[in-house]
């Protein structure tokens, strides 16, 4: 771990200060971080990652399987961190030089969304680039419109809640809250949110396009067949504003 990343999980304070370089942060990565990038994730499962390592030599491979179990041991292994990026991604102010969230945004209602977009404001460098990837509902409704099938539609659209059955999924739900889409975009809505949000140079890009100066290893065509991928830029920074 470096002594930046030490000092971090020390103080609980920023990651980055300004001028700390050219750092390239993932947003909502989930269990695909980009490598030589910052990986920030809301799950529950990353703060308790090293716990539920331990747990696992513990208690034995049976006793800890599953979905959690991978993605805790990818958050381990990849550094991945937690923030809740509606309120604070943990980088200081004009110290990121590109922010990255794929499948993350629709996961926000309205408020959320412009929360986190203001977040990314505040932490991308002047003429920074935020590159979103998102489910295009437009592809949705073109099916819809070919197949007739307005179930496969609704389902599809994952903005559906099954009513807890239990007090379990009860308290799972309070903890961690909904997991289906609050919001569905196309490259329109999101082009409009982003000018709205004070990002310029909005631009709907196909995939394995990108206007970001040597990406690496940030995967230009993630969920192709599904997606809607837009890029915007931070303008120069008004005083007095986020």
């Amino acid at each position: 771990m470096s002594r930046l990343a030490a000092r971090y999980k020390a103080s609980g304070k920023n990651l980055t200060s300004p001028g700390s370089g050219n750092l390239r942060v993932n947003v909502g990565c989930g269990a695909t971080p980009t490598d030589g990038w910052i990986n920030f994730d809301n799950s529950w499962t990353v703060r308790l990652a090293r716990w539920l390592l331990i747990a696992r030599r513990v208690i034995g491979r049976r006793g800890l399987a599953g979905p959690s179990w991978e993605f805790a041991k990818v958050a381990a292994e990849k550094d991945i961190r937690f923030a809740n990026a509606t309120r604070r991604i943990p980088c200081a102010d004009n110290s990121v030089e590109v922010v990255y969230s794929s499948h993350m945004i629709e996961h926000l209602d309205r408020r959320e969304a412009q929360e986190f977009l203001l977040e990314v404001k505040r932490i991308l460098q002047p003429g920074g680039i935020l590159r979103l990837a998102a489910p295009d509902i437009s592809r949705l409704v073109n099916g819809y419109l070919a197949t007739g099938d307005a179930d496969k539609f609704v389902t599809s659209t994952n903005m559906s809640l099954a009513k807890s059955a239990d007090t379990l999924s009860r308290v799972r739900l309070a903890l961690i809250g909904p997991r289906h889409h609050l919001w569905m975009y196309d490259g329109r809505s999101l082009d409009k949110l982003l000018r709205d949000a004070g990002f310029t140079a909005v631009s709907i890009m196909p995939p394995g396009k990108t206007n970001i100066t040597d990406p690496g290893g940030l995967h230009l065509e993630e969920r192709a067949e599904e997606s809607v991928y837009v890029e915007a830029v931070r303008g120069p920074r008004i005083s007095g504003s986020r």
